[in-house]
């Protein structure tokens, strides 16, 4: 899956434009390396984001195309 698709699936980013142009302007690591929108997850992937002020940093748990907004929270581990 896409990582753009992925921040909004998972509700970390609440639209994928907002994830595109994060992954475009540099906030969105993956793995350790800076991570285009087109990126494909994978389970186990880390994710850093940075927000502003505040930075989030979650490992994929699974990767879904569909799933129910209150299960949207088992798709990722937040580390740190």
């Amino acid at each position: 899956m896409r990582l753009d698709k992925y921040l909004k699936v998972s509700r970390i980013i609440k639209r994928r434009t907002v994830a595109n142009e994060a992954c475009d302007a540099g906030r969105v690591v993956v793995n350790g390396k800076a991570a285009r929108a087109s990126y494909d997850i994978k389970v186990g992937d880390i994710i850093e984001i940075s927000f502003g002020a505040k930075d989030v940093k979650v490992q994929v748990t699974d990767v879904s195309e569909v799933i129910r907004k209150d299960d949207a929270a088992t798709l990722y581990k937040i580390i740190e």
